[in-house]
């Protein structure tokens, strides 16, 4: 059976970021949590009255022509990709939609969306992932595409992918820190109850995933050192709080979070260097310690290789970004 046409869906409150539905697409790619009370599940946005209906249903207002003034385009994952998956070929009311967003425009692609933005040809050449099952088949179908099924999602700037579904929650997530900072992005997690952040680089599974329930876990640990990230951690001061040796500890923490415990130290140092260049007047070398880099040079080399930016360019940029946004 041939599949539907696409349609075009705009959550609540995100004007300019409409989506484009398919069938059998998951209503959480589709929905915004928009942080206030009125997080909205009806889209504005096929033609008057369609809805769209998965594991919900969701009114659609608008048509594909809403595409061409779109700064943002979201394409779900869909059961119903027809020749799309199978092929690798778009259907003409795809292909006449996709013709319509305008150049430089922002793509975004949930787990098996990406086949729409390979198809169209925007992942040319470019790095992106898929779901770990359709990695092989969206590499044999799209051999331009450099796929690392690997990874969470992969944000190549102007053009975004995630693996599975739940790593699509950290890809928007991801966004929204992108656009508006963490201060927003960990209320809209809080909020919608998922982590505040996964690092797009996570592996997007680990040979056991859940933890012996008989076995302790890292879980104290990690806490322990989230208090004190301005202070030097030593690995075996982490084992200490699970009084594990220290080789019992890096193991277990790898299995649990995926990563070793000093990425995962570095990561939330950089998190905590964000948040403080976002919302504090600290200089430089103040964010620097109480980050836990102690020098603002080393600040400087870890934010430029996990964000491509220097600590008083992003400070720049965000405060650029949040003064325009409050009409200033």
């Amino acid at each position: 059976m041939a599949p539907s046409p696409p349609r075009l869906l705009k959550p609540a409150g995100a004007q300019d970021r409409p989506i484009l539905g398919f069938p059998k697409a998951s209503p959480r790619e589709l929905l915004s949590e928009r942080v206030d009370k009125d997080a909205g599940q009806r889209a504005e946005g096929g033609g008057p009255g369609d809805r769209h209906e998965g594991d919900g249903e969701i009114l659609v207002a608008n048509g594909p022509e809403a595409l061409a003034t779109a700064d943002t385009v979201v394409v779900p994952a869909s059961y119903e990709l027809g020749p799309v998956h199978e092929e690798g070929v778009l259907t003409g009311e795809l292909a006449a939609a996709l013709a319509l967003v305008r150049p430089g425009t922002r793509l975004v692609a949930i787990c098996t969306g990406g086949f729409v933005l390979a198809a169209a040809g925007y992942l040319d050449g470019r790095p992106a992932t898929t779901h770990w099952a359709s990695a092989e088949h969206f590499q044999r179908l799209f051999p331009k595409v450099r796929v690392d099924a690997d990874v969470l999602f992969v944000d190549d700037g102007d053009v975004l992918t995630s693996a599975g579904v739940a790593a699509g929650i950290d890809l928007c997530v991801h966004i929204v820190r992108r656009d508006h900072g963490t201060a927003v992005a960990n209320e809209v997690a809080r909020r919608t109850v998922v982590p505040p952040h996964r690092d797009g680089g996570q592996a997007q599974y680990i040979d056991r995933p859940v933890p012996d329930p008989q076995q302790a876990s890292t879980t104290g640990a990690r806490a322990w050192a989230l208090g004190r990230l301005h202070e030097p951690i030593r690995l075996r001061d982490m084992a200490a709080q699970e009084s594990m040796s220290v080789r019992t500890f890096t193991r277990r923490f790898r299995e649990e979070v995926g990563v070793s415990p000093g990425q995962w130290i570095t990561r939330q140092r950089v998190e905590r260097a964000r948040h403080l260049l976002e919302s504090t007047a600290l200089s430089i070398d103040q964010v620097a310690r109480d980050a836990g880099f102690g020098t603002a040079q080393s600040m400087r080399q870890h934010l430029q290789a996990a964000l491509g930016v220097t600590p008083t360019g992003y400070r720049r940029t965000f405060r650029a970004e949040l003064s325009t946004a409050c009409g200033g």
